[in-house]
């Protein structure tokens, strides 16, 4: 029996009780189920006659010992204690609790899928990077959350679009150009210009496929340089990201924003000004174009265009942000940088002034990271690229360590502890974890176990109960961790439930042992290794890492 069953016949005995009860009434969270502290006390337990007792004028406690004879009849239930001021505690019996092997098993890849967050529709944008130069460090972290917090999303039933917002209109793209030009020519960096051997790289690259380039006028030689190199260092952060497991729906270049309309001549910036004008928020005043932003609680308005009919970078972000609107986002995920704190206002009163509610904006702030061991990058100068990282540790640990905290907490990780082969290590542990199941899996199949025979009746061992109990968590752990945009709660889920199998495996034997005849426990074990098995793949999926048959 999973939670959610056992949640659903508690409130049906609720509801019932209530019934004909006027101004009281219950939805299905209200009769969620939770694990004890102390598993001694039973499968799960109900906090509903805490929560009923006051509107129905009865003592907690009694109105807890009314319900629990009426759990003790739900089909798989064997026990009901009433704790404390009205706790109920609930235990299973061994077939009803063991069936959840057999749930895991049958779903395959879809278990820990639900339905929490279906008919959301959500446009995700994070990385961003300028494509003025290499990803570094500094965009790991959200690489690795962002695409983690979509596939938790996705798997929770949201409809999730993933958007890289390229910076490539302004003024440094023109500094881009000129840094790879001045290279092409073989003089220095220019003042303010982008240093390293990237460059050189670049730079030869755009003069072998325009051999002619220094002989063109230094406009068209400029242009031809930037627009090249960009072409050329974009495609390598794609291809980073690739390496990385990380993977965007969209590319949105901000240059289209720029772009004038073939029929009508205006910008999709025009277009804005004139949408949140007609909304009553744009004025005039100091030469300049505003947006009253602080009517919805920006500490200061916002330009749109200056004086001299430049538009500012706010332009940009309001044309953006509605771009997202009328593609059919109703809501809207921004990961920002720790040094972006000042985005989140406006960035909420951007939406409250295009007409929506602020709440379907969320942006989230990440802290920095930084990690013990790593090199600058010879061809960057003074930055970790993250292709450097990923040729030091891989995808799958570097992947797992940034995913396994909240975005929020600074983060300083060991290279080396990254690297290492052992328990202290969690996604060793944790891959260790799968590739035994599978090692037992093959073990099972050579001694002739299958898992044709399930009597989960017969799994009754501690190790066993706890390991059920632990499977049975994870479509919740995944609920939450979708609703809380928190991907580390499947990390730390993982590596309990690793504990739980490595405690088991070393207690209960799914092979037979020497001369020991075949029987409907080690098929039944079997199931439960695979199903162990499955919800680790499922688990590490979810934040991009791989899960290893062997180790």
């Amino acid at each position: 029996m999973t939670p959610e069953a056992l949640s659903a016949a508690l409130f049906a005995i609720v509801s019932d009780r209530l019934a004909g009860v006027p101004d009281v009434s219950i939805t299905e969270s209200d009769t969620t189920v939770e694990r004890p502290r102390n598993r001694d006390h039973g499968d799960w337990a109900s906090n509903i006659a805490m929560k009923l007792a006051k509107r129905l004028g009865t003592n907690p406690r009694d109105f807890a010992l009314e319900l629990a004879p009426l759990i003790q009849r739900i089909d798989g239930v064997s026990a009901v204690d009433v704790a404390g001021p009205g706790f109920i505690n609930i235990t299973l019996d061994a077939a009803a609790a063991g069936e959840i092997a057999r749930t895991v098993v049958e779903a395959g890849e879809s278990f820990g899928h639900n339905a929490v967050l279906a008919g959301h529709t959500i446009n995700m944008e994070f990385v961003s990077a300028n494509p003025t130069g290499p990803l570094h460090i500094g965009h790991t972290r959200w690489a690795a959350l962002g695409d983690s917090i979509a596939r938790v999303l996705r798997a929770s039933g949201a409809e999730v679009t993933t958007e890289y917002y390229i910076n490539d209109a302004g003024s440094q793209m023109d500094t881009f150009g000129l840094s790879v030009l001045a290279a092409a020519k073989g003089l220095p960096t220019p003042e303010k210009g982008y240093p390293g051997p990237y460059i050189q790289t670049l730079a030869q690259r755009v003069l072998a496929a325009v051999p002619d380039l220094l002989d063109k006028p230094d406009d068209e030689a400029l242009a031809i340089a930037r627009d090249l190199a960009y072409e050329y260092q974009l495609a390598e952060i794609k291809q980073s990201l690739a390496n990385f497991h990380v993977h965007f729906d969209v590319f949105f270049s901000e240059r289209t924003l720029h772009a004038p309309d073939a029929q009508t001549g205006l910008t999709a910036i025009d277009d804005a000004e004139a949408r949140l004008r007609a909304q009553g928020h744009v004025f005039e005043a100091d030469d300049a174009v505003w947006v009253r932003t602080t009517d919805f609680g920006d500490d200061k308005d916002r330009v749109l265009t200056r004086g001299n009919g430049v538009v500012t970078y706010f332009a940009a972000d309001a044309a953006y942000y509605l771009s997202k609107k009328d593609r059919g986002f109703g809501e809207k995920i921004y990961l920002l940088g720790a040094d972006h704190h000042g985005y989140v206002g406006r960035l909420k009163a951007l939406a409250a002034a295009a007409g929506d509610d602020p709440d379907t904006l969320t942006a989230l702030i990440g802290q920095l990271v930084n990690l013990n061991g790593a090199k600058l990058s010879k061809r960057a100068g003074n930055i970790i690229e993250l292709d450097d990282l990923l040729d030091w540790l891989g995808a799958d640990a570097l992947r797992y360590w940034l995913g396994r905290y909240p975005a929020d907490s600074p983060l300083s990780l060991d290279g080396e502890k990254l690297r290492s082969r052992t328990n202290d290590n969690p996604v060793f542990y944790v891959q260790y974890a799968h590739a035994r199941t599978r090692s037992v899996a093959r073990n099972a199949a050579d001694a002739g176990v299958t898992r044709a025979d399930f009597a989960p009746s017969l799994l009754v061992h501690p190790t066993e109960t706890a390991l059920l109990g632990a499977l049975q968590e994870f479509p919740r752990v995944v609920a939450h961790a979708a609703e809380l945009r928190e991907p580390h709660r499947v990390a730390r889920y993982l590596e309990e439930l690793a504990g739980y199998y490595h405690r088991w495996y070393d207690a209960c034997r799914v092979l037979p042992f020497g001369d020991e005849e075949l029987a409907p426990i080690h098929g039944t074990r079997l199931w439960l290794n695979d199903a162990t098995g499955q919800v680790i793949r499922n688990g590490l999926e979810l934040l991009g890492v791989s899960a290893p048959d062997r180790m």
